[in-house]
């Protein structure tokens, strides 16, 4: 049987959350949703509209020096950059502007940056942005990469998130579980309920999208 990808409007945008219902693996947890959110990160209109409504909560009270981009938002975070100048933000740096900056991974999962990108994250304001936040765990490894080179995370945000909070800081997103998905669950794979009953995983998904065993 195929996944089926369903579809959930936004009501307050365009957007609409692409969604399927099932046993799936992460790297850190299984899931019994898939959230496919490829066309927002990747359609620049979609990009857009997902970063007009981010950056909304955050032009009006947060100084914003740079965007950190987690699992491939480096649209939407450039976006956000060009609705937050738009909007006229505040900004410590000299350049008056807002840096737009992706972490290198380890193959330890750690983040880093190299000493060309280290600048655009000391002494800066950095706002995190991912695509989705459920575990919190990548973002939480980006809290701690902004604050070990120096820099001050001021706020965070995601186009899907089944949680409010992350590591202290209220999270902000387009969709969240409140208003759909209410059995929503992100476990760790030796809790996981579903294995329990002894239902075979439909497929791994990650940043990059998904891969069914069909």
């Amino acid at each position: 049987m195929a996944i089926e990808i369903k579809e959930y409007p936004n009501p307050n945008s365009s957007l609409k959350l692409r969604f399927a219902k099932g046993h799936f693996a992460t790297s850190h947890s299984h899931i019994n949703y898939y959230v496919d959110l490829t066309m927002t990160k990747h359609r620049l209109s979609e990009a857009k509209e997902a970063a007009r409504l981010l950056a909304a909560k955050f032009k009006n009270n947060t100084i914003i020096d740079t965007i950190l981009c987690l699992d491939g938002t480096e649209v939407i975070g450039a976006c956000m950059a060009s609705e937050l100048t738009k909007s006229g933000f505040r900004s410590i740096n000299v350049h008056n502007t807002i840096y737009v900056v992706t972490p290198e991974h380890t193959t330890g999962s750690q983040l880093i940056f190299r000493d060309n990108t280290k600048p655009m994250i000391f002494e800066k304001h950095v706002l995190i942005l991912a695509a989705s936040i459920t575990t919190g765990y990548t973002v939480q490894g980006g809290i701690e990469a902004v604050n070990y080179y120096g820099g001050t995370p001021v706020g965070v945000c995601s186009i899907f998130a089944s949680v409010d909070e992350c590591a202290g800081y209220p999270v902000h997103s387009v969709f969240s579980t409140k208003y759909m998905m209410s059995d929503y669950q992100s476990m760790p794979y030796h809790e996981c309920p579903l294995c329990k009953k002894g239902i075979k995983v439909d497929a791994i998904v990650n940043t990059f999208g998904i891969s069914s065993f069909e």
